[in-house]
C-alpha cells in the first residue's frame, strides 16, 4: 500500500512517528516528503496507519489520508529516505514555545545547559525560519549550520527525540547570542545574564528572538520608556516570568489562561489589577496584554532577572515593519542589543488576542498562529491584499485560504514592501497561481499597484472589493456558511457612495451585498484631522444640532462651519464612539489607532441601560446626532455612554432581524474592529439571541481589518467559480 498523508505533516516529527510506528507493528517500507505530503510505501498499511493515527505528534494535524494499493517491492526493515520535490507548502508548521522538556534540559547538566536555541521535534521555530519546501534543513536558516558529531547521531537515532529533528543544534554547532552596547562595543561574559543585570538597572533594550526583536524594558522605567519611545499612552504588552507571576498583574479567566499556556504563546488581553505597574503598562484601560515566555532566552533572561515581569513590544521605527536586521537596529536607539546570528526569513510580531467567554477574538494573528488555513468549500487560486492599516494578504488555493502573518500600516515606509514580500512567499509555499487578485475598493491605498502587478503577471482578473462587503465575507468564512445579515462596525472604510462608512447592516453573500441600514452621516471636519482632535467630531454634530460649541475660538469655529457641507461624511461606529468617548472626557485626542473607543470600554463595562437616550431609524438611517444633546451631566457618564450605545445598537440589530426575516436568513453576524469591545459584542449576542436568530461572531478571522483579506480572497474565488 501506499499512503499519503496531507495536512501539518512536516516540521513537526512526523516522519520519525512514521518510523516508530511502523517499528511497533513490524512492517516494512519507506517514508518520504513529496512537496508538502508525507509518503508511506509499506508492507503492512491498515496496521501501521492505526499505530500512527493513535500516536501522533504534538504539532502534526492530518487533514486528508489517501491509500493506493500496489505491489510491495521493497525489502525489510523501514526507513526515512530523502526528500522529493518542491510543491505547495500546505503542511508549513507554526512556531511553537519551546516544550518542558527542552526547558528542562537547557537548566539541567549536559551538553545543551544554558543554551537558549535548544528545541525539538515538539517545538521551536518553524514557518519564520523556513525558506522553501519540503521542510528540511537545506531550505531552513540553519542551512549554515553543519551538524557536529553529536548531534548527528540525535538526528540519525529513531529513539531519540531529536530523530530528523531539522533544527538539531548544540553549542558547539548551533547559532548564539551574543552582547552589544549602543557604540558597538561587545560585553564579555554570559551575554543573557549580563542583559538581565541592565535590565534590572533599569536600561533599554533590544532582543532578537525567532521572528523578529523586541524594545524591553522593567516595568519601574515605563514613564522613561514611553517618553524615549515616543508612545504616550499606546499600552505595551508584558512578559511574565511564568503564570504565578502573571497573576500578580492581571487576574485570567480559566479560558485565558488556556490560550495564555498554548504552544502558540499568544499575547493574551486579560483584566488587570488595580495596581501603578499595570496602569503604567495600559493607561486608562481595564485590560493588559500578557504574555508567557516561549523561548529558550526568554527563560534564561527570567532566571537571572530580579523583576518577574518586562515590557516586551515590537521593535520598530515608529509606522515602519518590526526590524530584523541587526544593522537596522542599532537605529532604534537603545541601551543594549542582545542578537544572534540565525537569520529570520519571514519575520512574524506576536499574535494578540481576547477571549468572549470561551470564544477566540484575534486582533493580530501571527507568530504561532500563522500559517493558518481556512476551509472555504471553493476551488481556484486567488490572491487578495487587504485594506490600509492592520494589513495582512490572503492566498487561496487547494479549496484553504491561507492569511499572511500580520504586516501593519500600509502607507508607512516598508510596509507595501513588507506585504509583497509576504505574499509572494506564500503564494510560492501554496504553490498559488492566482485566477483573480482582490484589492479595496478606495482608490487611494497603496497596496493596488501590488494587486494591479499581481494580475498582469499573472494573467488574472483584478477584482475591487468593497471594504465592509469584505469584512461580511470574512465573517462568512469564518463560520462556513454562505449568506448572512451582518453589522459591519469599525473606524473606516470606503463606501459605494462616496462616503466613509463604518456603521453598516449589509445583507451579504459571496456574489453580493445589500446595504440595509446604517448610521448617521457625521461630517470629519479636516478629513484626516478629525480622526485625531475629536473636539472636531463634536463640533460637527453640535452644529447638526444647532447646538452651542465653546471648544473652538470664533475663528476656528467658523473656518469649520465652512467646512460642514465641503467635507467627507461618514456613518462610522467608530467615529461615534471617538466623540462619545470625547465628550464623556475620558479622551481628549487619539494617540494611537482605536484609542478612544478602548477607553470608552471600561464606561460600557460599568453602566446600565437608562431612560433618555432613545432613539430611532428613519429610511434606513439610524439617528445619533441628537443624543449628543442630551449629555449634560445629569446622569452618570458610565450609564450615559451604555445608554447611547445600547440603543444605538438596538436600532441596527432590529433592522437586521427584519432583513433576515424577510429574506428567510438564519445567521446575525457581527464583524469590524468594533465587534472586538466585549460590551458591544454581548449586547449584540443578547439582542439577536431574544429574536430567535442564530449569531455568527469571530473565531478563527481576525474581527479587524487583519481579517479583510480573507473575506476578499472568497468573493474572488465566488467571481472565478
Amino acid at each position: 500500500m501506499r499512503i499519503i498523508i496531507d495536512g501539518t505533516v512536516q516540521g513537526v516529527g512526523f516522519r520519525p512517528s512514521v518510523y516508530r510506528a511502523a517499528v511497533r507493528v513490524g512492517a516494512s517500507g519507506t517514508v518520504w516528503n513529496d512537496g508538502s505530503s508525507v509518503v508511506i510505501d509499506t508492507d503492512r498499511g491498515d496496521e501501521l496507519l492505526d499505530a500512527l493515527m493513535s500516536d501522533l505528534p504534538p504539532l502534526a494535524e492530518v487533514r486528508s489520508v489517501r491509500r493506493e494499493d500496489l505491489d510491495y517491492t521493497g525489502g525489510s526493515g523501514f526507513s526515512i529516505v530523502p526528500s522529493s520535490g518542491h510543491g505547495s507548502g500546505a503542511s508549513i508548521p507554526a512556531d511553537s514555545a519551546v516544550c518542558d522538556r527542552c526547558v528542562e534540559e537547557i537548566f539541567s547538566p549536559g551538553r545543551r545547559h544554558l543554551y537558549p536555541f535548544t528545541t525539538c521535534t515538539d517545538c521551536g521555530p518553524r514557518f519564520t525560519l523556513l525558506r522553501g519546501m519540503p521542510y528540511d534543513r537545506p531550505l531552513t536558516s540553519m542551512d549554515t549550520f553543519p551538524l557536529c558529531p553529536e548531534c548527528s547521531r540525535e538526528f540519525s537515532d529513531p529513539s531519540d527525540r531529536r530523530f530528523h529533528h531539522q533544527t538539531v543544534c548544540c553549542p558547539r554547532c548551533g547559532p548564539g547570542y551574543r552582547l552589544e552596547l549602543q557604540d558597538g562595543t561587545l560585553v564579555d561574559g554570559d551575554p543573557i545574564a549580563n542583559l538581565a543585570r541592565m535590565l534590572d538597572d533599569g536600561r533599554r533594550a533590544v532582543v532578537k528572538g525567532w521572528g523578529g526583536m523586541h524594545i524591553c524594558c522593567n516595568l519601574d522605567v515605563i514613564p522613561e520608556m514611553r517618553e524615549w519611545y515616543g508612545r504616550r499612552y499606546k499600552p505595551f504588552a508584558v512578559m511574565a516570568r511564568d503564570m504565578d507571576a502573571l497573576r500578580r498583574y492581571a487576574d485570567p479567566t480559566p479560558e485565558e489562561e488556556r490560550e495564555l499556556l498554548s504552544p502558540h504563546r499568544p499575547i493574551v488581553l486579560v483584566r488587570k489589577r488595580d495596581m501603578e505597574e499595570t496602569e503604567l503598562a495600559s493607561p486608562g484601560l481595564d485590560n493588559i496584554g500578557m504574555f508567557l515566555p516561549y523561548t529558550g532566552m526568554h527563560h534564561l533572561l527570567f532566571s537571572h532577572l530580579e523583576h518577574d515581569a518586562l515590557v516586551m513590544t515590537s521593535a520598530n521605527i515608529p509606522g515602519e515593519p518590526m526590524v530584523t536586521d541587526d544593522d537596522r537596529a542599532k537605529e532604534l536607539g537603545a541601551d543594549a542589543y542582545l542578537l544572534h546570528n540565525q537569520p529570520i526569513l519571514n519575520r512574524a510580531d506576536d499574535t494578540v488576542l481576547r477571549m468572549f467567554g470561551d470564544r477566540t477574538q484575534f486582533i493580530r494573528r501571527s507568530r504561532g498562529s500563522i500559517p493558518f488555513g481556512l476551509d472555504i468549500g471553493m476551488g481556484g487560486d486567488a490572491v487578495a491584499l487587504g485594506a490600509q492599516e492592520n494589513l495582512t494578504g490572503s492566498v487561496a488555493s487547494g479549496g484553504r485560504i491561507w492569511p499572511t502573518q500580520y504586516i501593519g500600516n500600509g502607507e508607512k515606509i516598508g510596509v507595501p514592501e513588507y506585504l509583497e514580500e509576504a505574499v509572494r512567499t506564500q503564494m510560492r509555499f501554496v504553490g498559488c497561481e492566482p485566477s483573480a487578485v482582490a484589492i479595496d475598493l478606495h482608490p487611494g491605498y497603496a497596496n493596488r499597484r501590488l494587486g494591479k502587478t499581481l494580475a498582469q503577471e499573472n494573467g488574472a482578473e483584478l477584482v475591487e472589493v468593497q471594504h465592509h462587503w469584505a469584512h461580511a465575507a470574512s465573517l462568512m468564512a469564518d463560520n462556513r456558511i454562505d449568506g448572512c445579515v451582518a453589522l459591519t462596525l469599525d473606524g473606516t472604510g470606503h463606501g459605494d457612495d462616496g462616503m466613509a462608512w463604518g456603521g453598516e447592516v449589509l445583507a451579504s453573500d459571496y456574489d453580493g451585498y445589500r446595504r440595509v441600514a446604517h448610521l448617521e452621516y457625521i461630517p470629519l471636519l479636516g478629513s484626516e484631522r478629525a480622526l485625531y482632535d475629536l473636539r472636531r467630531l463634536r463640533f460637527a454634530i453640535d452644529t447638526m444640532n444647532g447646538t452651542e460649541n465653546h471648544d473652538f475660538t470664533d475663528r476656528d469655529a467658523a473656518v469649520l462651519t465652512k467646512l460642514m457641507d465641503r467635507s467627507v461624511r461618514s456613518s462610522s461606529m467608530g467615529r461615534l464612539l471617538d466623540a462619545l468617548a470625547y465628550s464623556l472626557g475620558v479622551c481628549r485626542e487619539r494617540t494611537y489607532d482605536g484609542e478612544p473607543a478602548m477607553r470608552l470600554e471600561p464606561l460600557l463595562s460599568r453602566g446600565r441601560l437608562v431612560d433618555g437616550f432613545e432613539t430611532e431609524t428613519v429610511g434606513g438611517v439610524v439617528r445619533t446626532a441628537h443624543l449628543f444633546d442630551r449629555i449634560d451631566g445629569s446622569v452618570r457618564p458610565e450609564d450615559a455612554a451604555y445608554s447611547i450605545v445600547y440603543n444605538v445598537m438596538h436600532e441596527l440589530v432590529d433592522s437586521a432581524v427584519a432583513a433576515a426575516d424577510e429574506m428567510g436568513v438564519e445567521h446575525i453576524g457581527i464583524t469590524g474592529g468594533v465587534s472586538v469591545n466585549t460590551a458591544i459584542s454581548r449586547m449584540f449576542k443578547d439582542m439577536v439571541i431574544s429574536s430567535l436568530h442564530l449569531t455568527a461572531m469571530h473565531k478563527d478571522v481576525p474581527n479587524g481589518d487583519g481579517g479583510i483579506s480573507v473575506g476578499q480572497a472568497a468573493i474572488a474565488l465566488r467571481r472565478i467559480q
